[in-house]
């Protein structure tokens, strides 16, 4: 962006008379609390929308005036709708204003933001982690200074700037940083942001009477009426009508009949464009089509377009005429822009575009749109410039830059053999970018030619990630999809076959595509022809066998732990196989192995993922804490990165963990899950669903609303019922059932499991057969089962060992050996507490009681007044981390850092981070003793 752009855009109406300003008290007063908030200390954004002319400009020019006046640096971005496909075209013009900040940024965060700008040629590693680097430059730039960033036209701002400011948007709050973003549509690019809305209405009759009279004293009554009808509010229109009156003699302002405001108000500056000379026009007309381009190109592509020299000479007459600023090419108003557009004939602007694109040689994706919007017709050369944009947007971090440009590509192209390979490309783009309507077009566009195997391969793989936690899929198209992946792979593309593999198991993990659709998946999955020791095959077997294949699988996964990973993506799935295979110690370790090459990547959708499968593992291990730890940083990512199935997934290990240690919150968090998992039958959230509530109402007595709840997991017919997951719940079944007199259908349940332990190792399946054998068994035979049970528990899963000794306690009790029970019911009861699974030791406390003794409620350990974030904050600090380095691994600013520490060190009693150390050894020490 030229300098004359930048200061044009700071000076946009802000010069114009103050009485555009008018009725916008309310307003100003907002802007300015926002500004002042930011030169406090704490940062915050908001978005200015309104219809065109409305006065967002130069309200936003007042508050920014101001700002600079009291010391605020203000940095400003304008969105041009030709440069709406070019990725990170509106964050390069506020880097480029705070690039002697580059070279202080971490080493990982420099690079990919010097790479999504353009200052290098290297791939953007995330899109993520360009976000991080922008916030942290940004962050930086405020400790200088106060900072206000104002985004113009921010409806025009391509997607990947867009998706970089929300990431800033959300994470500013404790830095002296404001951001204020102006656009007419509120679409999902701002709304997915989260950025609250400042809406601006029309201007009072009283007021826009007041602001009428000011420009066009002296009006007859009856066309100030017509005037301040047709207006209709609008500063801008109040403004401009009267000068279209005296200057065309109202023809197009008031043109009778109901047409919109917008086109009326275009039509005000179609009408001055008409009247001047043709090389003025020319050069309007140019610069309406080429953006931020400079004053240069336009001149010499007018020369082109006239076959005569065109001057600066030319610019004067639309100056005169109040189309264009004085200060530069900038026109006054952005309808300006349009009305030329629209005022052109299709062949003129395509005449245009040829024009511009012989003036941008050195400027290849500028010239390739510019080429393409020249054409009228295939074009294969126009086609293959678009595909090697879009090459080139995809190494800067711009999926929907990329989409556009591979849309257009594909309309450009005649061969069907190419066409389809682009339709392809564009719909594995659009579901990349979670546009899944425009996927599921360009693949039906795609399916009308023939397609290669390769391509019915790509094909397959998008429509199966389409219905994806579903359980519509049918289980004969699933497991042909597995066995056409194996055929891609052995052709050459191994990647894309594992790809399409994953897309068929993910059916067997959200739906139920039955028996003999999972048989057939599981033998595609060892017949594909990759490294065994893959972490991508190894997960993909265990995801689709884990029974059948139990051991060996399970033996797989653990040797995982050993080998190093080239490839985060993939080994992030072998904390969630491990899930299936009923492993939950397994299934934290593996998680938590993915997740710092995750971070350091800006991977954050797969980063959602390995938190969820963290949480989870550590839900069911009962570790409160570490499950609370990722499951609040899972959420926020999976709201940011757009997966509301991982969203529903860790609502549901929310009200699991609630569940465990007695929060109230379990009905609630249990609800959550359910509205998003249920209409789509997403099997996994709604079998932890109903865990969740049937562990909640057998920790409050109300067995026989525990067995309820908790049978639905183990009933084939019930949207809820999940083959793998239930092992997990065998235990609890069976109590609520010989609690509830409802013995003989648990006795049923488990004749029906017996088999599938004898083909798999899986902890949870064991570990609740054999505690549920003992909670069926007569007397005689009990305690010697009780002790089998308790034996049988791996050492890494103490809260399953503590539950047993419950169980076992509370029989002892029952058969009149109180000193015995005490033993082991205290046991129970110290794992419980330290665990923070406090409804648990409510449990071990009533029996102990029952037992003729009592255990002191324990005082929450200090860490347990911590939020979540707070917790990750300290045990970070605690490890030597600055706070740089913290925000780095959490993807905020040092500041937010800074102001979690501050908050917790009174609740931890210390005064230094040094002391943090010592804090949180002293509870974990305490859980290892226990367990």
């Amino acid at each position: 962006m030229s300098r004359a752009r930048q200061v044009a855009v700071e000076k946009r109406e802000f010069g114009m008379q103050r009485r555009a300003l008018l009725g916008r008290e309310t307003e100003r007063r907002a802007l300015a609390a926002l500004v002042e908030q930011a030169a406090s200390g704490s940062g915050g954004a908001v978005a200015v929308h309104g219809s065109p002319g409305i006065g967002k400009s130069a309200l936003v020019a007042e508050a920014a005036a101001r700002a600079a006046e009291r010391g605020t640096r203000v940095i400003t971005a304008v969105g041009v709708q030709s440069e709406e496909h070019v990725p990170c075209a509106g964050l390069h013009q506020l880097v480029h204003q705070l690039r002697d900040g580059i070279d202080d940024l971490p080493a990982p965060q420099r690079a990919a933001l010097r790479a999504a700008v353009g200052l290098a040629d290297e791939t953007v590693p995330d899109l993520y982690l360009v976000g991080l680097a922008a916030l942290t430059l940004l962050s930086d730039a405020a400790v200088k200074a106060p900072l206000l960033v104002v985004v113009e036209d921010a409806h025009w701002i391509d997607r990947a700037s867009l998706d970089v400011l929300g990431f800033v948007a959300r994470r500013i709050e404790s830095d002296p940083l404001a951001l204020v973003a102006v656009t007419r549509f509120l679409d999902d690019r701002l709304t997915g942001a989260g950025l609250p809305v400042l809406h601006l209405d029309p201007l009072t009759d009283e007021v826009s009477g007041e602001l009428l009279d000011s420009v066009a004293p002296g009006l007859g009554q009856q066309v100030r009426r017509r005037l301040l009808a047709e207006a209709a509010g609008n500063p801008l229109a109040l403004t401009e009508l009267p000068v279209a009156l005296r200057a065309v003699g109202g023809a197009y302002a008031l043109t009778p009949g109901p047409l919109p405001l917008t086109e009326r108000l275009e039509r005000t500056f179609t009408a001055r464009v008409s009247r001047l000379p043709a090389d003025t026009r020319a050069v309007l007309l140019l610069a309406a089509l080429n953006g931020d381009g400079t004053m240069d190109e336009c001149l010499a592509a007018a020369g082109r377009m006239l076959g005569t020299a065109v001057d600066t000479a030319a610019l004067a007459p639309a100056v005169d005429a109040g189309l264009l600023e004085p200060w530069g090419m900038v026109f006054r108003h952005p309808l300006v822009r349009s009305a030329l557009h629209h005022a052109a004939t299709a062949a003129e602007r395509q005449a245009a575009h040829a024009a511009l694109t012989s003036q941008l040689e050195g400027q290849p994706d500028r010239r390739a749109w510019h080429r393409a919007a020249a054409t009228a017709g295939p074009d294969e050369h126009a086609a293959r410039d678009l595909v090697l944009t879009a090459d080139r947007a995809l190494r800067r971090g711009g999926v929907a830059a990329a989409l556009a440009a591979l849309r257009r590509a594909a309309e450009l192209t005649a061969d069907p053999s190419a066409r389809a390979d682009r339709l392809l490309r564009a719909a594995e783009l659009a579901l990349e970018s979670g546009q899944c309507e425009a996927a599921a077009h360009l693949l039906g566009q795609a399916r009308s030619h023939d397609l290669s195997v390769r391509n019915r391969g790509r094909a397959a793989w998008v429509d199966i990630v389409l219905v994806e936690g579903s359980a519509q899929g049918e289980g004969t198209a699933t497991a042909e999809l597995a066995e056409l992946a194996v055929e891609v792979a052995a052709s050459g593309e191994p990647a894309l076959g594992l790809r399409m593999l994953w897309g068929a198991v993910l059916h067997c993990f959200w739906g139920e595509p039955g028996p003999a659709a999972r048989r057939r998946i599981a033998v595609a999955a060892e017949r594909m022809p990759v490294d065994a020791d893959n972490a991508g095959v190894v997960a993909l077997r265990a995801y689709c066998a884990p029974v059948e294949r139990g051991r060996a699988a399970l033996e797989s996964l653990a040797a995982q732990l050993d080998r190093w990973s080239e490839d985060a993506d993939w080994d992030q799935l072998l904390g969630s196989a491990a899930v299936m295979m009923g492993a939950p110690a397994l299934a934290s370790r593996l998680a938590t192995r993915s997740l710092d090459a995750l971070r350091a990547r800006g991977r954050l959708s797969m980063l959602a993922r390995a938190l969820c499968v963290q949480a989870g593992g550590a839900a069911r291990l009962a570790d409160v804490r570490a499950a609370q730890l990722a499951a609040e940083e899972a959420g926020e990512l999976a709201r940011e990165t757009g997966q509301p199935l991982v969203h529903a997934m860790v609502h549901a290990i929310r009200a699991q963990v609630a569940a465990v240690c007695g929060d109230p919150r379990a009905q609630e968090w249990a609800a959550e899950a359910e509205r998003t998992a249920l209409p789509g039958g997403a099997r996994p959230a709604l079998a932890i669903v109903q865990m969740a509530r049937g562990q909640e109402a057998l920790c409050q007595g109300r067995y026989g609303d525990a067995f309820g709840h908790l049978l639905r997991v183990f009933e084939p017919a019930d949207p809820a019922f999940h083959p793998w997951l239930r092992f997990y719940g065998v235990a609890e079944l069976v109590e609520a059932a010989v609690r509830s007199e409802s013995a003989e259908a648990a006795r049923d349940v488990l004749r029906e499991l017996a088999p599938l332990a004898e083909q798999t190792p899986s902890p949870a399946l064991l570990c609740g057969l054999r505690l549920g054998r003992a909670l069926l068994s007569p007397p005689d035979t009990a305690e010697q089962l009780y002790r089998e049970a308790l034996g049988a528990v791996p050492v890494d899963w103490p809260f399953e060992r503590a539950r047993v000794h419950l169980a076992l306690g509370a029989w002892l009790r029952r058969h009149r050996r109180p000193a015995e029970s005490r033993v082991v019911l205290q046991a129970a009861c110290e794992v419980f507490d330290a665990l923070g699974a406090s409804a648990w030791s409510q449990r071990a406390r009533q029996e102990l009681r029952a037992a003729g003794t009592s255990s002191p409620r324990q005082d929450p350990v200090a860490v347990d007044r911590l939020t979540s974030t707070e917790l990750h904050v300290a045990q970070l600090a605690a490890q030597g981390l600055t706070n740089r380095e913290i925000g780095e691994r959490l993807y905020v600013s040092p500041r937010t850092v800074s102001t979690h520490l501050q908050r917790m060190f009174p609740k931890l009693g210390v005064t230094s981070r040094g002391e943090l150390g010592a804090v949180l050894r002293s509870t974990t020490t305490y859980v290892e003793d226990v367990g």
